[in-house]
């Protein structure tokens, strides 16, 4: 009877990880077919909820529109910009100063997702963990569709950020100079 419980447990192991393997494979292959990403995100900052929409193009490139705050998120992959579109106010930052440097870098994410062993949550997603530099990131996948759904961080002012994506599409026209950096005005 024992041998037989022993034989279980090895065979339901080897069974479990024959299927994270499968998926992180599977979750690979997906994210190395995207070239961009439109979404709606929904993302807390200690405890204070913001929604928009955004478009990513790899590598290192984003736009976003915040809904009830009337700010907008630029990087041109070098420069990250800011900008609160009722008074504005103008934050720009070198985009490697920022967690946006990883999460936006689907190579570095690849490589990664590769070399992380990762983890199941709740049997719905694929959670890969990992710390660069002074960054702690966590990226979440679907296990069904494999498709990336958020990311959690701490931004630059050690604020804890939880992003959500969902309507994601993959591979849209993107406008010409849509992640052009916007300028400062001043009134």
């Amino acid at each position: 009877m024992r041998s037989f419980i022993i034989i279980f447990c090895f065979i339901f192991l080897v069974k479990i990880n024959n299927s994270i393997a499968s998926t992180k494979n599977n979750i690979i292959q997906n994210f190395s077919e995207i070239a961009n990403l439109s979404f709606k995100f929904k993302q807390n900052i200690d405890e204070k909820t913001e929604e928009g929409n955004c478009i990513i193009e790899y590598p290192k490139k984003i736009y976003c529109e915040y809904y009830n705050k009337k700010k907008i998120l630029v990087s041109d992959g070098k420069n990250l910009v800011i900008q609160n579109l009722n008074s504005n106010q103008f934050y720009i930052y070198p985009i490697k100063k920022t967690a946006f440097n990883l999460i936006l870098d689907k190579n570095f994410l690849i490589d990664k997702i590769k070399n992380t062993k990762g983890d199941i949550i709740d049997n719905k997603y694929f959670r890969f963990k990992f710390v660069e530099g002074d960054y702690q990131i966590n990226i979440f996948f679907d296990m069904v569709t494999h498709n990336i759904i958020g990311w959690q961080n701490v931004d630059i002012y050690q604020n804890l950020v939880i992003t959500y994506l969902f309507n994601l599409e993959k591979n849209v026209q993107i406008q010409k100079n849509q992640f052009k950096l916007p300028t400062q005005t001043n009134n």
